[in-house]
C-alpha cells in the first residue's frame, strides 16, 4: 500500500491513496480536505500546519513508518521500513530538477489559458503519474513510444475507461504542445481510445419524487434545483444570490462546463422556498458582518476591483457552508459554498432509502430533467439550450426515451 503526496501550485497538496477505510477516515480529519471524483484524488490546503496534521493522522493509523523527505513527492508505504523513500542520488537529481521546472511552467500555462482549477489539478496529476511511470526521466526526452506505453498500461494494467484514458492523453498532449513545442513529438501514431457510447441513468417522475421525499433542508432545495433547472452539481452549489431573477423566473448559470454562461428557467414551485431559504442565508450573512467577517471569494481579480465586493449580499452563495473557514496566516474568516461531497452523500442516502436500484447520483437529476422535457414534447433545440450543450449531438443521447412508455415503439411480439 502506497500513499503519494504531491505539492501543487494551486495552493493544495494532492494525495493519491488506495481505498482503505482507516486511511479515508484519517484524511477526513484533516481541515480543508476535499475529494475530486474526476482525478480520483484527495487534496488538502498546502500549508505547513495542515501538512503536519496530515502526516500525523496518517501515522496514527499504524499503517506507515516515518520517511525521509523526497525532492518532488513524499511517499508513505507499508511495504518497507525507514527510510521508505531514499533521497535521490546525484545522477537522478538533475532530471528531477528539470521536471520540477517543466511542471511549474505547465501549471503557469494552464492558468494563463484560464483552465478551471479542477482541470488544472487533474492535468497536473496525470503529468506527475506519467513522469513517475517513466521513473523520473526528463519529460522532454520522452516521445510517442513512451506516450503509447503509458496509455497502454492504463488500459491493460489499470483497466481504466476510454474517457479516462483520453483525459490522460489530453493532459500529455497539452504539455508537449505548450511546453515542448508542437514539433517536439510526432503524435501521428499516438493511441486514442474509442469513446464508449453509454446511455445515461434516468429516474422516472415517481422515482424523482420518492428520492426528494427523503431529503430535507438546503440539500432538498439544491436537489430540486438540479432536477427543475437541469443543473450540474457544481453549477448548483456555485450559485450566487445575484444569479436568481425572481421577476423573470430565470436562473443564470455562470462559468459552467467549458467556461460558458447560460440562462435556464426557475420553476414556479421553487420561488417561495428559495425566497425563504435566502432570508435565512441573509440572516447568517448579517450576523457574520456584525462579527467582522462575512466575506466570500470572488472570481478572478474582482476582489481587487471591488474592494468591498466580497461582503456584498449579491455576491453571497445561495448554499453557503455551515461553518466559516479561517485563514491561519491572516486570521480572516469567511464562507465558501457547501462541499459537494455533502450533497453527493445526501443524494446517495436518499436513493437507498427510496429503494431504487439504479446507479443514481446528483447528475442523474440533470439526465432526468432532459429526458422528461423530451417526453413532454419539447423540441431538442430547446433542451440543448437549457442544458448548455454546444453540439445538438450531445443532447440527442436523451432521445432514447422515444422508445419507452406507452407511446414508444411497439414490439412485434406484442402483436402475436
Amino acid at each position: 500500500m502506497t500513499v503519494t503526496i504531491h505539492e501543487q501550485r494551486l495552493g493544495r497538496f494532492s494525495i493519491d491513496v488506495p481505498y482503505n477505510q482507516p486511511l479515508i477516515d484519517a484524511l477526513k480529519r484533516v481541515p480543508g480536505h476535499s475529494w475530486d471524483p474526476e482525478s480520483r484524488l484527495w487534496s488538502v490546503p498546502a500549508k505547513p500546519w495542515v501538512a503536519q496534521k496530515l502526516l500525523k493522522e496518517l501515522y496514527a493509523t499504524g499503517l506507515f513508518t516515518a520517511t525521509e523527505s523526497h525532492e518532488s513527492s513524499p511517499i508513505l508505504s507499508t511495504e518497507a521500513r525507514p527510510p521508505i523513500v531514499s533521497v535521490p542520488t546525484a545522477s537522478t537529481r538533475g532530471s528531477s530538477s528539470i521536471n520540477v521546472q517543466l511542471l511549474s511552467r505547465y501549471d503557469e500555462l494552464l492558468e494563463s489559458r484560464h483552465y478551471s482549477p479542477r482541470t488544472r489539478r487533474t492535468y497536473r496529476s496525470w503529468m506527475e503519474k506519467y513522469r513517475d511511470y517513466h521513473k523520473g526521466r526528463p519529460l522532454l526526452s520522452l516521445g510517442q513510444e513512451e506516450v503509447n506505453q503509458y496509455l497502454t498500461s492504463l488500459a491493460v494494467q489499470d483497466g481504466i475507461s476510454s474517457s479516462t484514458q483520453n483525459q490522460a492523453l489530453a493532459a500529455i498532449l497539452f504539455f508537449y504542445r505548450g511546453i515542448g513545442g508542437a514539433e517536439s513529438v510526432d503524435f501521428s501514431g499516438v493511441i486514442r481510445a474509442k469513446k464508449s457510447q453509454r446511455l445515461p441513468v434516468v429516474l422516472s417522475r415517481s422515482e424523482v419524487k420518492s428520492v426528494l421525499s427523503f431529503m430535507t433542508g438546503d440539500k432538498w432545495l439544491a436537489a430540486r434545483l438540479m432536477y427543475g433547472c437541469g443543473l450540474r452539481l457544481m453549477e448548483c452549489l456555485s450559485l450566487r444570490v445575484q444569479d436568481i431573477d425572481f421577476e423573470l423566473h430565470e436562473l443564470l448559470v455562470r462559468n459552467g462546463k467549458g467556461a460558458k454562461d447560460r440562462v435556464t428557467m426557475l420553476p414556479e414551485s421553487l420561488v417561495e422556498p428559495l425566497r425563504e431559504h435566502l432570508e435565512r442565508v441573509r440572516a447568517i450573512h448579517q450576523k457574520d458582518i456584525s462579527e467582522g467577517f462575512g466575506r466570500v471569494p470572488l472570481p478572478g481579480a474582482l476582489d481587487r476591483k471591488y474592494v468591498n465586493g466580497s461582503t456584498d449580499w449579491s455576491w453571497q452563495w445561495v448554499f453557503p457552508q455551515a461553518r466559516r473557514w479561517k485563514d491561519s496566516a491572516s486570521g480572516n474568516q469567511g464562507r465558501y459554498h457547501m462541499d459537494e461531497t455533502l450533497m453527493q452523500r445526501s443524494v446517495h442516502d436518499a436513493v437507498l432509502k427510496a429503494g431504487i436500484h439504479k446507479r443514481a447520483s446528483c447528475h442523474t437529476f440533470r439526465h432526468s430533467f432532459a429526458t422528461h422535457l423530451l417526453e413532454n414534447g419539447y423540441d431538442i433545440r430547446t433542451v440543448q439550450e437549457l442544458l448548455g450543450h454546444t453540439d445538438v449531438k450531445t443532447t440527442m443521447i436523451y432521445t432514447h426515451v422515444l422508445n419507452k412508455g406507452p407511446s414508444g415503439v411497439r414490439s412485434p411480439l406484442d402483436s402475436l
